[in-house]
């Protein structure tokens, strides 16, 4: 089983990548269905990646970045170099997707995803809006490009 998971805030203009191209693969499988493909917009919510990614095989995560980087600039990192445990004294609501990864890991053992690739947009414009800068939309395209070869691959296999 394959999850993509799709992160972000759709209210803050480049942040709501991960959202978008969610979005846009879940028309894509509603379209062409893949019963070994999972895909869910999660928001900015961390917990619920916890959740969705359970019982995968391989899970894919998409976000926007904000490093200081050329804003379009698609970072591939595996997921083991980004999980994070939540400091003490965090909440429900500081609970990132890497702390979610961190956590599926220990909670669920070996019910949750060893191979996780994150994908990661480097954000232009992070204000209050609903459209994705140029060149972010331009980098998200190709983002989805690449996913949907990866999900017509799922079905090979």
């Amino acid at each position: 089983m394959l999850t993509i998971i799709g992160c972000g805030n759709l209210n803050r203009n480049d942040d709501g990548v991960g959202v978008i191209i969610a979005q846009k693969l879940q028309q894509y499988v509603a379209e062409n269905p893949h019963p070994q493909v999972r895909i869910f917009d999660c928001g900015t919510g961390g917990i619920e990646v916890m959740f969705q990614a359970r019982g995968s095989k391989k899970l894919i995560i998409v976000d926007a970045s904000c490093t200081n980087s050329q804003p379009g600039a698609i970072f591939r990192v595996p997921g083991k170099e980004l999980e994070d445990l939540p400091q003490i004294g965090y909440n429900l609501h500081d609970f990132r997707w890497d702390h979610a990864l961190a956590a599926g890991r220990k909670i669920f053992v070996d019910d949750f995803p060893q191979d996780v690739t994150v994908y990661l947009i480097e954000s232009e414009n992070l204000g209050f809006g609903l459209d994705l800068s140029p060149a972010v939309n331009h980098s998200a395209q190709l983002v989805f490009a690449e996913l949907i070869t990866i999900i017509e691959s799922v079905n090979l296999t």
